[in-house]
């Protein structure tokens, strides 16, 4: 099986959810099949990422790709210019003329068997009547971030224009999801999700993954009483409005009965008020991008996870179950999931409700090693990544064009 494979990004660093499940699942394509791996690249990938490439891809094209950079006057421009456009702007600022060339030279060039768009936005560049299978891998029904990113606003200003990209987003989604000939979710959850709200029978599930052998205890870091990690790309804003909320409402309930409570929150690009707040406040710690965030999660006494805001299923909650943490979660956050509440972790939804919970797990140790042995016991037993990864080959398999064209030898990794 031949594949064109498209995508906003180059993969290295492997540091966010949706890098470490396409990383996976590519892995294990590349195996068996020819992966060419078509991207958008603005250059804000270290160096070494393009020959990373060749770990999951047999050929790498780049197309060069600027965008605005967050918080600056050409941002909020751009932002207020979409007002106007049919396209959310999540969307929008992918929009390649170069790239739907590409892609339209590419499947009118070779005989690939199957094309799939890796998220949503590059969707945006996939050009009409194509020859090959089309298949869209939604890691989240975008819509429904939108959705509740305009549901938890409460600045009138902010919350209107919240609902202009809600609406855009629906709009757009549902025409992507109608034109793929399969998309591929990952959970059962957004599956049905897609086919009521979008009408669409063509759609299968794969569930959430973790590398079983890497995420596990060490035995190398002491535990610190009654520290908390958070960990997560905190230039996603899910992620962001998690610790906001939590600093805000939750950790003071906490420190109400534990008053030397610590909060890590591990993750790249924090907002400059997080950073602030770390300043001023010696119980959060903000250590931006880190190497590896085994030390910091091994070393706390639970893993809290305050999404209020999300979709898809979160890598995160697996990631700390099979490094045996307690785990207290929102609904949204733990949302896809096969977990339960009081078996494998904690659920609350209101502020009163999670600050109790943590403390819960902060001083009762019978109950946290409950949670965290069942919790580690299922990763371990269903989840490994490379279950769940032969489960999206065999999909795309099943889409591809039966007898489709072959390689006898890869091409090299090459940047276009």
């Amino acid at each position: 099986m031949r594949i064109l494979w498209l995508k906003t990004e180059l993969l290295h660093p492997v540091d966010k959810g949706g890098k470490i499940r396409t990383y996976q699942m590519l892995k294990e394509l590349k195996r068996d099949h020819q992966v060419t791996y078509l991207t958008l690249d603005d250059d804000s990938a270290p160096a070494g990422a393009r020959a990373s490439a060749a770990e999951y891809c047999h050929e790498l094209i780049c197309v060069p790709h600027r965008q605005r950079e967050k918080f600056t006057a050409g941002f909020y421009l751009e932002l207020a210019g979409n007002l106007i456009s049919p396209l959310p702007y999540a969307v929008a600022k992918y929009r390649s003329r170069e790239m739907q060339s590409r892609i339209d030279e590419l499947v009118r060039g070779n005989r690939y068997d199957v094309l799939i768009c890796d998220f949503l936005a590059p969707a945006a560049n996939v050009p009409e009547r194509l020859s090959c299978p089309l298949v869209l891998f939604q890691h989240n029904v975008e819509a429904l971030i939108w959705q509740r990113h305009y549901e938890v606003q409460t600045n009138p200003i902010k919350k209107a224009y919240l609902y202009g990209q809600w609406r855009k987003m629906r709009a757009f989604e549902m025409t992507a999801c109608r034109r793929f000939d399969h998309v591929v979710a990952v959970s059962r959850e957004d599956t049905e999700l897609m086919k009521s709200q979008y009408n669409i029978s063509a759609v299968d599930d794969v569930p959430t993954g973790v590398d079983t052998t890497y995420f596990r205890p060490l035995g190398t870091e002491k535990r610190a009483a009654h520290n908390l990690v958070f960990t997560g790309s905190m230039d996603w804003l899910p992620n962001e409005d998690a610790i906001r909320y939590f600093t805000a409402e939750i950790l003071p309930l906490i420190k109400q009965q534990l008053p030397q409570v610590t909060l890590t929150v591990v993750g790249r690009n924090p907002y400059p008020a997080l950073v602030e707040l770390s300043k001023r406040d010696a119980s959060i710690i903000v250590t931006g991008r880190v190497d590896d965030v085994r030390p910091y999660m091994e070393r706390a006494t639970a893993y809290v996870v305050p999404l209020r805001i999300g979709g898809g299923t979160r890598l995160k909650i697996y990631e700390a179950m099979a490094m045996e943490k307690p785990i207290v979660s929102t609904t949204v956050g733990a949302e896809g999931l096969p977990v339960h509440d009081g078996v494998e972790l904690l659920l609350a939804d209101s502020s009163e409700g999670f600050a109790a919970a943590v403390v819960k797990v902060l001083t009762d140790e019978t109950v946290a090693k409950r949670l965290s042995d069942c919790s580690a016991k299922l990763v371990r037993e269903e989840f490994g990544w490379d279950r769940v990864a032969r489960r999206f080959v065999e999909i795309c398999e099943n889409v591809a064009v039966p007898g489709g064209g072959a390689l006898s030898e890869p091409p090299a990794v090459a940047g276009g």
